[in-house]
């Protein structure tokens, strides 16, 4: 029986939970498939995977801010109408709660930002936190396959 080691590649479904319930539910749909230590999953959730083995279904609570690290004032920053222009549709409108992708500095990759705040002006606050920062996390994972 083959085991998760680092630099796995797995198909794996997994659930990540916090208080106010999942975040991430691959559980009803298609399993997942990823690279342990691409940075798909944050180092405390791939370090619960190492050791085990194909066929393991197993949960692990991980203490608050341990899985997404610390909420982090400056992660809330306001962006001007002007650069989402620049970056987007000069024609999306945004609504509080909303999760909008950004583009790296590199343009290699995206990160998120959830939308906290709309200015009069066009402006919106974004925080740039994940959502389960500072939260406890539960973590389910069910291993199918492990390479």
């Amino acid at each position: 029986m083959a085991t998760v080691q680092p630099g796995s590649f797995l198909t794996l479904h997994y659930r990540l939970a916090g208080p106010a319930g999942d975040i991430i539910n691959t559980f009803d749909g298609k399993p997942a498939t990823l690279s342990l230590g691409s940075g798909e999953l944050s180092p405390a959730v791939e370090q619960r995977l190492i050791g085990l083995e194909e066929g393991v279904r197993a949960t692990f609570e991980l203490a608050p801010g341990e899985a997404f690290g610390e909420r982090k004032a400056d992660m809330v920053q306001w962006v001007a109408r002007k650069l989402l222009d620049a970056l987007g549709d000069p024609q999306e409108q945004y609504a509080v709660g909303e999760v909008v992708q950004f583009p790296t500095p590199d343009g290699q990759g995206q990160y998120a930002g959830a939308v906290r705040q709309v200015g009069d002006d066009g402006s919106v606050l974004f925080d740039f936190n994940h959502p389960l920062a500072s939260q406890p996390v539960t973590f389910e994972v069910l291993v199918i396959g492990v390479l």
